[in-house]
């Protein structure tokens, strides 16, 4: 009687093991019907703007989201909370990332389970039973091309795996619902999305840490948001699974600059960009600029581009430079532009660049001249960097990297400040990079004119100060 007593307790725990385990199966193979989003989640998820960003720190589950939201999307299956856009037909989908590597790492995971692992299928967003035929990407281990999904109403949405790095010519052609872009994407690589969902009403969204900085992309979300657009940033304080021991130990890990993207989402001067500091550290409070601080103004001249100025303060007792104003306007005429910059003051000196010797084509004189004939206190002599000692002005030369590294030598001293209130031009630092070790002089216009002016203070001057020497046309015309 024990020995079967003995077999019966021994058979019911098997079951009991049997039972648990394939309760625990099913729970890993349906994440979908047991997924409770935190509200940052759910904020995106309702949302029904047809462009969305989710702008996020590492490690919140933004992926996650972006994974759960194509997976509902996919199957029709959309929760009771759900608020958002809904489409009550099955729909064909991509999701991308920057690499075949890293969709399939990233996005594939997510959405269908472990690449390399063909028992972990179905332990992704997308429940295992709703999991169609699948297409293997020629050329990438364990990587799909697409599959096929099944929607609630018993037809079939098809998902398509897609990269950036395959160019845009890959990202045309077929209409689709809806795009995942996870990473942030190329500028033409979005445009192509955004025309991919056009013609059916379809909607973009994209989940990424802001690596990149100030980004195109971003800068619109930010700064230019249109309708139909909407950005949700999230950080670690909107995943409650980030315990203070797991942010300490990773905050240790970071450099200081990066601290504030990787744990907010928030784009910042960070790592492979110009000026890799913390940028609370370079900025201040609009101050009232003391009368005895002397000022400059620098000017880089454009027409497809910003015409550009940047105005700054010295103060000597501490060598401290602040930048308290700027201007930037482009396909503007010189009147319009010596207009803003008299009213800031027409004692200001203005320093400008050699290319403000070149003639305007349709009157014959170069843009200094012109300047000068509108009242702008334009400098004698055009920008050059300081002369070594003993050497005369103007023998300095006109290096951008000799100026940028006085820029950032002082941003790292604490030298440089620039009012909060100089978003234009913040928007430019965030986005000054390097590529393969050159600066790419794109969207630099404001970083110019700056450069000019903290390489020019020996051209400061205060109000009070004896008006600068005068030119003439012979004076001026070197090339006479």
């Amino acid at each position: 009687m024990r020995d079967q007593a003995g077999m019966m307790i021994k058979e019911s725990l098997e079951r009991a093991v049997e039972i648990a385990r394939e309760l625990e199966r099913r729970k890993s193979t349906n994440r979908l019907f047991d997924y409770k989003p935190y509200d940052y989640q759910i904020k995106f998820h309702n949302s029904n703007a047809t462009q969305k960003l989710l702008m996020a720190g590492n490690r919140v589950g933004k992926s996650l989201c972006g994974a759960m939201e194509m997976a509902i999307h996919l199957t029709g299956k959309y929760p009771d909370w759900w608020e958002g856009r809904k489409f009550g037909r099955p729909i064909r989908a991509w999701a991308g990332g920057v690499s075949n590597e890293t969709t399939r790492d990233v996005c594939q995971k997510e959405l269908v389970g472990q690449p390399d692992d063909p028992s972990a299928k179905g332990t992704g967003s997308i429940p295992i039973d709703d999991i169609g035929e699948t297409v293997r990407k020629a050329g990438v281990p364990n990587a799909m091309n697409s599959l096929v999904v099944r929607h609630i109403t018993g037809g079939w949405s098809r998902l398509g795996f897609k990269a950036y790095e395959m160019g845009r010519e890959k990202w045309m052609g077929e209409q689709v619902d809806v795009i995942w872009l996870d990473e942030e994407p190329p500028a033409s690589i979005y445009s192509q999305a955004l025309t991919r969902t056009a013609d059916k009403g379809g909607s973009v969204y994209m989940t990424f840490t802001p690596e990149q900085g100030m980004t195109q992309i971003i800068a619109q979300f930010i700064n230019d948001i249109k309708k139909g657009q909407e950005m949700i940033q999230a950080g670690w304080d909107d995943a409650p699974h980030m315990t203070k021991l797991v942010r300490d130990q990773i905050l240790q890990a970071l450099p200081p600059h990066e601290r504030k993207m990787r744990e907010k989402g928030i784009p910042q001067l960070g790592s492979g960009l110009v000026f890799p500091i913390v940028e609370e550290e370079i900025l201040c409070d609009p101050i009232d600029i003391p009368n005895h601080w002397p000022r400059l103004c620098g000017i880089d001249f454009g027409w497809d581009h910003p015409t550009a100025c940047v105005w700054i303060a010295w103060d000597r007792n501490v060598d401290t430079v602040y930048v308290y104003d700027s201007y930037s306007m482009r396909q503007e005429t010189v009147p319009v532009h010596a207009s803003a910059i008299n009213a800031r003051g027409k004692w200001i000196s203005v320093i400008w660049p050699q290319d403000g010797r070149q003639a305007d084509k349709g009157s014959g004189k170069n843009l200094t001249e012109q300047y000068k004939k509108e009242g702008v206190n334009m400098c004698h002599d055009w920008f050059t960097n300081p002369p070594q000692q003993g050497m005369k002005d103007g023998t300095g030369g006109n290096s951008v990297e000799a100026g940028i590294m006085e820029m950032l030598t002082r941003m790292q001293t604490k030298r440089l400040k620039i009012f909060k209130n100089q978003s234009k031009l913040l928007e430019e630092l965030r986005m000054y990079h390097r590529k393969d070790g050159k600066i790419v002089p794109i969207n630099d216009d404001l970083i110019s004119a700056m450069r000019y002016c903290i390489m020019s203070l020996r051209k400061t001057r205060v109000k009070d100060y004896e008006p600068i020497q005068q030119y003439t046309d012979s004076e001026f015309n070197v090339f006479a």
